[in-house]
């Protein structure tokens, strides 16, 4: 790899916040911990939170896991982490919000990811102070599934580099492509 796209120790993912504990954000959350990641699950309600307490109770005496530590704020669930991904509806208004607080509350190394199958992760990013550091993901995250990224057009290398390595650590087999919406978008201004 070049200089250029080999992954830094800014880009290095070893905390991973999770934003949402519902079913997919839990079990996200879990895979994370499997895979050795040291986690912070947060969720706005407190049901879901415990639901993910005895889930990793559960599977977390086998051995070999990260750890999974659990949050009731945002703020604290991000306070640290080199990525966050948030598992909030997939519709502009929810989106936006999180992204929001999140790099208003993040570290600046941390990479802001979202799953969405809706939305343009390079409006999302125009959004934040880091479009450098974002990006979308598409799939199931279960062991040998396909996952695309999806980077806008400023995108950090190293970042794609970091979330790539982050993905392929948790079974799956990532492939980064630029988001088809920039492309739209620079066809119109043309």
């Amino acid at each position: 790899m070049s200089e250029e796209t080999s992954p830094r120790p800014e880009t290095a993912i070893r905390v991973v916040a999770v934003i949402g504990a519902g079913q997919a954000g839990r079990g996200f959350a879990m895979a994370c911990a499997a895979a050795g990641y040291y986690v912070v699950l947060e969720d706005v309600m407190p049901s879901n939170l415990r639901k993910a307490e005895v889930e990793y109770a559960d599977i977390s005496h086998r051995g070999g896991f990260g750890e999974l530590e659990f949050a009731s704020t945002v703020e604290d669930a991000v306070r640290e982490a080199d990525i966050a991904v948030d598992f909030v509806p997939d519709e502009l208004e929810s989106k936006l919000e999180i992204f929001s607080m999140i790099d208003r509350m993040a570290p600046p190394k941390t990479i802001l990811c979202t799953p969405s199958y809706a939305l343009s992760i390079t409006d999302l990013a125009s959004c934040t102070y880091r479009p450098t550091r974002c990006v979308a993901m598409r799939g199931e995250f279960i062991e040998g599934s396909a996952v695309q990224v999806l980077y806008p057009p400023q995108v950090n290398p190293a970042v794609l580099d970091a979330v790539s390595g982050f993905l392929e650590k948790l079974g799956t087999a990532p492939s980064a492509s630029p988001d088809p919406e920039s492309a739209l978008l620079t066809k119109n201004l043309v």
